[in-house]
C-alpha cells in the first residue's frame, strides 16, 4: 500500500497580498514545508494541486457572492497562480491543475501538468512559470488532450490507497478534495493544523468531512 500527501492550492493568490487571500496562508506555506521536510519519509508520493483558471465562466465575477462566484484569481500563467515561494517544492512529484474553463474545487478535478510547466526548484521567487504569460495557451492544450491524466488516475497508477490532505482553504478546496478522495475509495486524513480556511469558525467544515468519512488529525 502506498501513501500520498496532497498539498492543496498553496498559491500566491490565496495568501496574503494575493487576489483572494486567506488569513494565515503565507505562514501555512512555510509550515507545510517544515512538515514535508521532517516527514517526507512517511509518504511514498507528494503531489500538489493548483487553481489554474483560463476562462472559468461565472466562477469569476466583478460582484462576487463568495459562495459560487469570486473575484478573478489564479489566472493561468500569472504570478498569482504560482505556488507560494515559501512552499518548498523539492519533494513534490506531480502537479494537478484545475478549473481551466469552469469552477473546480476538488483536486480530483485537476489534470496533470506537463513536466516543462512546473517549478524546478531553481526558479527565483515571484518569477513566472516557464512560458510566462503564454502559460494559459499552453494549459488549454493539456487540459483538452485525450491523454490528460487526472489525480485519481495518477494515484491509482502509483498504487496509492491512503492520502493525507493539507492546504488552502479548509472549507472549500481542502474539503472538496478530501471528500472526493473518500468517494474514490481512498483512506483519507486531513491534518487540521496544516490547513487554513475562509470562515472564522471551521467546525462545520471539519464536521462535514468527518461525516463524509474523513479522519481529522
Amino acid at each position: 500500500m502506498s501513501r500520498a500527501l496532497i498539498i492543496v492550492d498553496v498559491q500566491n493568490d490565496f495568501c496574503e497580498g494575493g487576489a483572494l487571500p486567506v488569513e494565515g496562508g503565507a505562514a501555512l506555506a512555510a509550515e507545510i514545508s517544515e512538515y514535508v521536510d521532517a516527514h517526507h519519509g512517511q509518504f511514498d508520493h507528494v503531489v500538489a494541486t493548483q487553481d489554474w483558471h483560463i476562462e472559468p465562466g461565472a466562477h469569476f465575477s466583478e460582484q462576487p457572492d463568495f459562495v459560487d462566484s469570486w473575484p478573478p484569481h489564479c489566472v493561468a500563467g500569472t504570478r498569482g497562480a504560482e505556488l507560494h515561494p515559501d512552499l518548498d517544492t523539492e519533494y513534490i512529484q506531480a502537479y494537478f491543475r484545475k478549473g481551466q474553463f469552469t469552477a473546480a474545487y476538488s483536486g480530483f478535478e485537476g489534470l496533470l501538468a506537463p513536466d516543462d510547466a512546473v517549478p524546478t526548484g531553481d526558479r527565483a521567487p515571484g518569477s513566472l512559470p516557464i512560458g510566462g504569460a503564454a502559460g494559459a495557451a499552453a494549459s488549454s492544450d493539456f487540459a483538452a488532450g485525450e491523454d490528460a491524466i487526472g489525480l485519481d488516475d495518477w494515484l491509482q497508477s502509483h498504487d496509492v490507497e491512503e492520502v493525507v490532505v493539507v492546504g488552502i482553504a479548509t472549507d472549500h478546496c481542502v474539503k472538496a478534495t478530501a471528500l472526493d478522495a473518500v468517494q474514490a475509495g481512498y483512506s483519507v486524513t486531513v491534518l487540521r493544523g496544516l490547513t487554513v480556511g475562509i470562515a472564522e469558525d471551521l467546525d462545520d467544515a471539519f464536521a462535514e468531512m468527518e461525516f463524509g468519512g474523513v479522519d481529522i488529525a
